[in-house]
């Protein structure tokens, strides 16, 4: 070129050089392609405008598809883009192979690209070689999308800032994966450490609360954005000299430093280093900045979870009440825990309340449903509860007026949502402590255990009515049972039981192993209720346990402290003695099954199953002679005492009525009369014992190793120290 001419244009240049240039919008559709351009693609080298397709079929497919990833991570950081092509003919063969570097722009009005970039052919690199591994190698793009289907997966599933921490730690790039990680957060105009992986406890400290105009890559990430790659310490001490001492003793080679977008906001950034040079080809910056984006979406749910978490605890302990003073005589623990899923807020709660005449209430209750209406009506009915309780109404009283109350809050307006229409369970128990007499009325919810000094589980069967809400005048019958020394009495919610598949059967199964075999106190009892079936938990639990639980949990543990203990929670009692009281009205026979099971429990490791069989059938036969014979309701008492292998069984069904019971002598086809002849028949003794007011008609079993039922070698005792028949 001479001196004075005019210099010659871009395009001549490029046309020297034998680079064509492309113009692509994605919202006409439309590629505009110089003639050196057309020339690449194996068309007539002139200036055209072609459409999608007609380029597309001028490409490979496979990187067709890729030059869509790089023009979108090209946007998202910022930098020109780049990538090879394999150019066909219209037979589906290779012809060349070109190298295209692009700018690439955003239109979010019109969501479409504006893509303007150069074309030049290349030399095909051979198989096998380092360069082999770009944008359009195969292998390479198969592991590359079978780990980020992993990582998003594994990602997506983590339920915390934790978890998510660990998943991104355990993440293992292909080919070319970091062994330092970091993730900073942002707090004001101060970075924070989020958590970090490859480092040793202190190394993060220099990086804690620098200030966002810090001249340090995380910090610049966060002003503007845009990823920092740095694939040489050289490169990183240019760009970055007043941080490098920092970043220089790890001995690292390589780092990149993204950020965690979510919702067009920059919430902090994710630092990859690596001890080996990586030159962060488009492939590997695109795998890096879509672990990024899984990273902050999986941290953005993780701190909304948390926050979520942490409002409903504090709601949900606001709510439960403390268990008040020490009750002489008395040990109380209670647990609550709320369920694994949604708000963490449910409606199940636990109250213990003072009353006027020297007693105390322990109330249960599980409102309809797991979120924030029924964690309020469970606010609500607490204190209506209380309310009513203070003013000394019995039990039964109680329950009724808080039914009334849950019904006109949920059925009260016209307009109510049927969805929104709630009712609730509830237990009540009054307490004398003095006594140990237990008072329990109950809405709809599972009757109370008791765990007797020597280990042996009953399950209590109470007279109950309707769940509270449902029926205004709904009336809630009071059953009484005495706590004896030595003895736990257990209610709860039924998410203790029915977690894990179980059904009321097979739950409460569980529930009373863990009776039986606990060997502690109070507190450790409870503890060891919720672990078993949830895993570990705080005292006074409000907090997430370790997996995902169905329902919430609420326990309610009391127990009657040995006499002239004075030592806390332990027993003086000798485990030789163990009652039940039951009682069946004329109007419930139905609960003479209940008498039956409560027997057999109580005999649950008798010697011999035959005089199990036996006490069962004679109090059936007791029970039934009440309820065919008089107008008056039975009372039960069973009571075992003495060592294993030599106890003595002692049954009383009492009633108010003066009739003595007599024998008969049915023919072979009556179908009643021979109660008394079994008794006779099968009891080592039995009698009736008149009261002031009606009698009690008593059997005594007597246990003997080698005992098959009945009476050893005699046919019955008509009388053992009692009044006898008429």
């Amino acid at each position: 070129m001479r001196t004075g001419e005019p210099l010659p244009t871009v395009g001549e240049v490029l046309a020297a050089l034998a680079t064509g240039l492309w113009h692509w919008n994605t919202a006409t559709g439309l590629v505009t392609v110089d003639a050196e351009a057309a020339r690449l693609l194996g068309l007539p080298a002139e200036r055209a405008t072609l459409s999608q397709a007609q380029v597309r079929a001028r490409l490979h497919p496979v990187d067709w598809n890729e030059i869509s990833g790089v023009i979108q991570l090209a946007v998202a950081e910022g930098t020109l883009g780049e990538v090879r092509v394999r150019i066909m003919d219209g037979q589906g063969r290779v012809i060349r192979v070109g190298r295209s570097r692009f700018h690439a722009s955003f239109d979010r009005e019109k969501r479409s690209y504006e893509v303007t970039g150069s074309l030049q052919e290349v030399t095909e690199p051979a198989p096998g070689t380092s360069a082999g591994r770009t944008a359009v190698t195969g292998d390479w793009r198969r592991s590359r999308e079978a780990f980020l289907l992993d990582a998003g997966r594994a990602l997506a599933e983590a339920r915390s800032t934790a978890e998510v921490l660990r998943v991104a730690a355990g993440l293992s790039m292909p080919g070319f994966s970091p062994d330092g990680l970091a993730v900073f957060g942002v707090t004001g105009d101060r970075l924070t450490i989020i958590g970090h992986h490859g480092h040793e406890p202190g190394d993060e400290d220099p990086f804690t609360h620098m200030a966002l105009d810090t001249d340090y890559p995380a910090a610049e990430v966060v002003r503007t954005g845009r990823a920092v790659y740095l694939s040489s310490p050289e490169r990183y001490k240019e760009r970055y000299p007043a941080t490098w001492p920092l970043a220089a003793h790890f001995k690292r080679q390589s780092w990149a430093f993204l950020p965690l977008t979510v919702a067009g906001r920059t919430m902090g950034a994710w630092m990859a280093a690596f001890t080996y040079p990586v030159a962060f080809t488009p492939d590997e910056r695109s795998v890096l900045t879509t672990v990024a984006r899984m990273l902050a979406q999986a941290l953005s749910r993780a701190e909304a979870a948390e926050s979520a978490r942490e409002l409903t605890d504090g709601l949900q302990r606001s709510m439960l009440p403390k268990l008040g003073p020490e009750i002489p005589g008395m040990s109380v623990a209670a647990r609550y825990v709320p369920t694994g899923g949604g708000l963490q807020v449910g409606g199940d709660w636990y109250d213990m309340i003072p009353l006027p005449n020297g007693r105390f209430a322990l109330v249960i209750g599980d409102v309809q449903g797991h979120d924030v209406r029924a964690a309020g009506l469970m606010g609500q009915l607490r204190i209506a509860l209380r309310a009513y309780a203070s003013e000394g109404h019995r039990p039964d009283a109680v329950l009724s007026r808080a039914s009334r109350f849950l019904h006109g809050m949920t059925f009260g307006s016209l307009d109510e949502d049927p969805s929104d229409l709630r009712f609730a369970t509830c237990l009540y128990v009054e307490v004398d402590p003095t006594t140990g007499l237990l008072d329990i009325a109950r809405a709809g919810h599972p009757d109370p255990a008791i765990r007797m000094s020597d280990g042996t589980v009953l399950a209590r069967p109470t007279a109950g009515g309707l769940p509270l809400g449902i029926d205004p005048d709904a009336d809630y019958p009071t059953t009484r049972i005495t706590l004896e020394p030595g003895e736990t009495m257990l209610i709860c919610t039924d998410g203790l039981i029915e977690t894990g598949g179980h059904d009321l059967e097979t739950g409460w199964k569980r529930i009373r192993t863990i009776l039986e075999e606990h060997d502690g106190d109070l507190e450790a009892l409870a503890d060891g209720l919720v672990q078993a079936v949830h895993g570990p938990s705080s005292h006074h639990t409000t907090g997430p346990l370790a997996d995902r639980r169905e329902d919430d949990i609420a326990v309610l543990l009391l127990r009657r402290q040995g006499e002239g203990c004075g030592c806390g929670d332990t027993l003086v009692v000798p485990p030789t003695i163990r009652r039940t009281m039951l009682s069946v009205a004329q109007a419930e026979p139905e609960r003479v099954a209940a008498a039956r099971q409560q027997l057999r429990e109580l005999l649950h490791d008798w010697a011999s199953e035959d005089q199990v069989d036996s006490a069962v059938l004679l109090l059936s036969e007791t029970l039934t002679n009440v309820l065919v014979h008089t107008d008056a309701d039975a009372l039960l008492l069973a009571e075992v005492r003495g060592d294993p292998g030599d106890r003595r069984l002692r049954v009383e069904v009492t009633d108010t009525s003066d009739d003595l019971p007599h024998k008969r002598r049915p023919g072979e086809l009556a179908s009643s009369g021979r109660g008394l002849m079994l008794i006779e028949l099968l009891a080592h003794g039995w009698g009736v014992d008149p009261r002031g007011e009606g009698k009690s008609t008593w059997f005594e079993l007597y246990e003997s190793k080698g005992a098959d039922g009945g009476v050893d070698g005699s046919e019955g005792s008509g009388d053992s120290g009692g009044s006898g028949l008429p």
